[in-house]
């Protein structure tokens, strides 16, 4: 498609795109896509194409494209006030009836919420947070953060050591010396075959358990950990991990962190991934789902255990010294106030649960028998195809094939947008929660197609 403009050569020229090869971007060996709309699953570019977003973005477009109650909720909050910080006791009729709204659908041990923009600068905050409780009470040496590799928290010097992902840590010397990782709950990828769920989640807790009794539980602040493994491989914990997790974290007076960035708001059919499984957490992070990415607003949930130990440090010290300029954004509290008001009226909760079932089912029945296909997986509107070489040896492909990007271009070829995952050869689906059975009937005739054409 010819046009009079230069978009294209001023983006190979002058944009920095993140998580992206830049050599072969600015040599034009990397395709650009420049999106120009959206409506339902569905975006377009400025080609022509019109694609069917099986990734929702990046997990983050809950309510699907093109809402206009949105659209309309941030235009009239920026004509009334675009802008005005939250400091001191400021606030704003959106932020205050977010925070309210937020809270109604935590878990019921939760206080208060802490806007930012971002899911990585949520995790920040979270950590700030949590060594200031720990100095107020008294503990200073307690401080070490407990993550789990392939789990994602953000890509900022803590969040990016809190992430177990090579790519995030690779020449940025990181991870950060405060943080520690241990086994990730990925029973396709255990070590040992012979191992039941039962046994590897004992495995788990007790690798964990290990891990504290060699630093020392008077050195651990907290554990953080995603409800379902997102970035690195959408895997739903084996039965029993939560459980078993808290249970040592409990004994050694350990804080738990759910990242429920993308979890939170209804990916797993409930409104939060800690009431899915059954998590107690004492801080929780939320982003994407928030807003559906209608705007930037990220936030952490704060524990009523948690939230008295802050009062208390005010108390002592004076103002608690952290803070954003764009914290509890305006225009973003709107937007995630008309955003949850949606995710209710549209019954996108249950949505999820009953499509993302759906969606699971056809998956597994259309390639889960495929010669190279070791797993397929998920939870809710979350999906995994795991590919290997020999699924009956589990033997994987060796990276350099790039197997895994090949299905995702396949897939791209019949309109369908899926992500292929760092770290295996991993097809990672997270549709919109709006989802229909027959577009998810789409989705997965398109990936056995793809799987055909790239692996026979």
């Amino acid at each position: 498609m010819l046009r009079n403009d230069q978009l294209d050569q001023w983006d190979h020229d002058h944009f920095f795109h993140p998580s992206t090869h830049l050599a072969q971007f600015a040599r034009g060996e990397l395709k650009n896509r420049i999106v120009t709309g959206g409506e339902g699953v569905y975006i377009n570019d400025r080609e022509g194409n019109r694609l069917l977003d099986a990734f929702a973005g990046l997990y983050c477009v809950n309510i699907g494209y093109g809402r206009q109650e949105v659209a309309d909720a941030i235009a009239a909050q920026a004509k009334e006030l675009a802008y005005y910080h939250s400091y001191v006791g400021h606030g704003t009729e959106a932020s205050v009836t977010l925070a309210k709204m937020v809270i109604d659908r935590a878990p019921e041990n939760m206080s208060r919420v802490y806007f930012g923009l971002s899911g990585s600068d949520a995790n920040e905050t979270n950590v700030k947070l949590i060594w200031y409780y720990n100095n107020i009470l008294g503990r200073p040496e307690k401080k070490k953060i407990i993550s789990r590799w392939r789990g994602y928290h953000g890509s900022g010097l803590m969040t990016g050591s809190l992430t177990g992902l090579d790519l995030f840590h690779k020449k940025f010397d990181l991870p950060l010396s405060q943080v520690l990782h241990t086994e990730a709950p990925y029973y396709y990828r255990r070590a040992d075959l012979s191992m039941s769920e039962a046994d590897f989640v004992a495995h788990c807790a007790s690798e964990l358990e290990a891990m504290i009794e060699r630093e020392g539980a008077d050195t651990i602040a907290a554990f953080i950990g995603e409800p379902v493994l997102g970035t690195g491989g959408i895997v739903p914990p084996p039965a029993g991990y939560w459980e078993a997790i808290q249970t040592v974290l409990r004994k050694h007076d350990i804080l738990l962190v759910a990242d429920e960035v993308v979890t939170g708001f209804g990916r797993l059919g409930t409104m939060m991934g800690s009431n899915h499984y059954g998590i107690e957490p004492d801080i929780i992070t939320i982003a994407k789902g928030l807003t559906s990415a209608y705007a930037p607003l990220s936030g952490s949930i704060i524990s009523k255990k948690v939230w008295q130990v802050l009062e208390q440090g005010t108390d002592e010290f004076g103002a608690i010294g952290h803070g954003w300029t764009y914290s509890a954004h305006p225009i973003g509290a709107a937007a995630g106030v008309a955003n949850l008001k949606l995710i209710d009226s549209l019954g996108l909760v249950a949505n999820a649960g009953d499509t993302g079932a759906y969606f699971n089912k056809g998956m597994t029945d259309a390639v889960g028998k495929h010669k190279n296909v070791g797993d397929v997986r998920g939870e809710g509107m979350l999906c995994a195809v795991e590919l290997v070489e020999d699924r009956d040896n589990r033997v994987f492909f060796d990276p350099a094939r790039k197997v895994g990007p090949s299905v995702a271009a396949a897939l791209l070829k019949r309109g369908v947008i899926a992500r292929a995952m760092p770290q295996g050869d991993i097809i990672g689906f997270a549709p919109p929660l709006c989802l229909s059975r027959e577009e998810a009937d789409t989705i997965v005739s398109a990936t056995a197609d793809a799987l055909k054409e790239v692996c026979g």
